[in-house]
């Protein structure tokens, strides 16, 4: 799958959870200690502009304040990451930063940024009350890359809680996140 159809897999997954938001949803306790599920689109339109543009020097405008209109907010920011994934010169922009790397542009969106939005269509899913289920090719693909990391990497970051421990029968998507620290089982 290109990054940007695996973008707009991701994308709509999650733009359907932000849009199934009730009025009253947005302040509900998300997975993530402290966080809410206004904070959860608050996270992903605070950091992901200013990371393209550390890297690719790619100036996205600032959404609407999350605290006023989160589903504006992550609707800005997908119009500019699919207007980037959109421009046919995206396979050749480069992406250079001090702690990511160097990386096509589009690479870096599908390494770093559709993992994000995957992880948290999940966590702004189980804050609303909505469907959990992952596109499986999506979590089949994340959980092979995850699951090849030195163990405890992804906790050393600082990005993620501590694995949780699953059984061996545990399907992919309950498996990739607990790898993030998260646990499907938990109501």
């Amino acid at each position: 799958m290109s990054a940007a159809t695996q973008w707009q897999v991701v994308a709509d997954g999650f733009s359907a959870r932000v849009d199934g938001v009730g009025p009253d949803g947005w302040d509900a306790p998300a997975p993530c200690a402290g966080w809410t599920a206004r904070d959860i689109v608050g996270h992903l339109v605070e950091w992901v502009p200013p990371f393209l543009d550390a890297g690719a020097g790619m100036e996205i405008a600032e959404p609407p304040p999350v605290t006023d209109d989160p589903a504006a907010s992550w609707w800005a920011l997908r119009a500019a990451i699919d207007a980037l994934l959109a421009d046919p010169g995206v396979g050749e922009a480069r992406f250079e930063h001090p702690q990511a790397g160097s990386h096509p542009l589009d690479g870096a969106i599908e390494m770093f940024i559709v993992g994000d939005v995957v992880i948290h269509t999940w966590d702004l899913a189980r804050a609303t009350g909505q469907d959990e289920d992952l596109d499986p090719e999506v979590v089949h693909g994340m959980l092979l890359g995850m699951e090849a990391l030195p163990p405890g990497m992804l906790e050393a970051s600082g990005q993620y809680g501590p694995a949780v421990e699953v059984g061996p029968d545990a399907d992919e998507l309950t498996r990739l996140l607990a790898l993030t620290g998260r646990d499907r089982r938990a109501g």
